[in-house]
């Protein structure tokens, strides 16, 4: 669980004024006077702006080496209150620019020889070293976690970029996809067009069937440009002019994956029934990618793909018992495959769930809601 950050500094002030109090019980041990009331005031003093310093490092930095003055000049222990300046100029070169930690840790090095310097039995030598040593370290060990921080911070905004791009490329590359489902749905009626009314008045029946395919592909190709109409258009290099593959052809797609060195076990359940181009090139594109990857990261994975044919949707699933593709990657949404599945999958009211199994291995399950479908019989019925 991620701690807030003003929580962690109250815990981290608290822990440096518990730390200062433990101290202060062995300054009599150490020659110098105990602390009394107005002691553990200053304590408190010194430690407390601690609780602020990610919202205003500078400002609490100067606010603690000032009380930590003042608590050295009423001549309690230095080393009791030495913690919150550290701490306090580190956060300084964490956050601000080199020049402005190099001022606070020049300062607080002021501060720790002036404290030497009241004190008798102090060794300046070992005094100035510690002064410059200290400072030194806090500020190199700051700028180092800054310059940590920034690239990661630009690391993670490159990644987000990459990711808007690849999602621009996938969607231009569905829209023009659809573009061609459109295309085949308006064909497909051309064709029925000119069937009806050439048979119109000799054979009714085929005329009536002729019309429901008809009803039913412009039906679908509307449904089909509406999405189109949703989805950002790639102007780009126009593809050959294929039949889009469909979940008929998954049985090619097996085939060439066997022979790549996987087992693939294809099964159906349920009634097969005629669905939307678009709804099978989804679910076939979702199956390529999962088995590709299959054939990049677990070689020779035994692997299985169902589809479940039900009354509102469609299930694809594909399970191997490999090792899979790397969970960490996946389940961030990090891959260009995943990326393109979710996508698609979200053009038809679908999802995409991505995961490793427990007994081993990785399984993608694509969820496409469909509608039920009139299928004209030859003898003018339907099913």
């Amino acid at each position: 669980m991620r701690i807030h950050t003003l929580v962690a500094d109250v815990l981290i002030a608290l822990a440096q004024t518990g730390v200062a109090v433990l101290l202060g019980q062995e300054s009599a041990a150490q020659g110098w006077p105990a602390l009394d009331a107005t002691g553990y005031l200053m304590v408190a003093l010194v430690n407390a702006p601690v609780v602020l310093r990610g919202r205003a490092p500078v400002a609490v930095c100067l606010m603690v080496l000032v009380m930590w003055a003042v608590y050295v000049t009423a001549g309690y222990w230095p080393v009791v209150n030495s913690f919150a300046p550290m701490l306090a100029v580190y956060t300084v070169a964490a956050t601000r620019s080199v020049r402005t930690a190099v001022g606070c840790a020049a300062l607080m090095s002021a501060v720790w020889i002036y404290a030497g310097a009241i004190s008798e039995d102090a060794v300046m030598v070992s005094v100035l070293g510690q002064a410059v040593g200290f400072s030194a370290v806090l500020v190199r060990f700051g700028y180092t976690a800054r310059r940590s921080t920034e690239l990661a911070d630009r690391l993670r905004e490159e990644q987000q970029e990459r990711a808007r791009r690849e999602v621009a490329d996938e969607r231009g590359r569905i829209a023009r996809e659809l573009h061609d489902v459109v295309a085949h749905h308006m064909s497909v009626i051309s064709v029925q067009v000119g069937l009806a009314r050439f048979v119109c008045d000799t054979d009714p029946a085929t005329a009536r069937n002729a019309l429901a395919t008809i009803e039913e592909s412009s039906r679908n190709g509307l449904e089909e440009l509406r999405r189109v109409l949703r989805v950002l258009r790639v102007d780009g290099d126009g593809g050959p002019a294929a039949p889009m593959p469909g979940i008929s052809r998954l049985d090619e797609m097996a085939d060439r994956v066997r022979a790549g060195g996987v087992p693939v076990d294809l099964r159906v359940h349920g009634r097969p029934r005629p669905l939307p181009p678009g709804v099978e090139l989804c679910a076939y594109r979702c199956v390529q990618e999962a088995l590709t990857n299959v054939l990049k990261h677990a070689p020779g994975a035994r692997t299985q793909v169902q589809l479940h044919y039900e009354s509102d949707q469609l299930t694809v699933s594909i399970t191997n018992g490999g090792q899979g593709v790397n969970p960490d990657k996946m389940r961030t949404g990090s891959g260009h495959g995943l990326i393109g599945m979710r996508e698609r999958a979200k053009l038809y009211g679908g999802t995409v769930t991505v995961g490793p199994r427990s007994e081993g291995g990785f399984t993608v399950r694509l969820i496409l809601p469909v509608s039920v479908r009139t299928s004209p019989k030859r003898d003018g019925t339907t099913e």
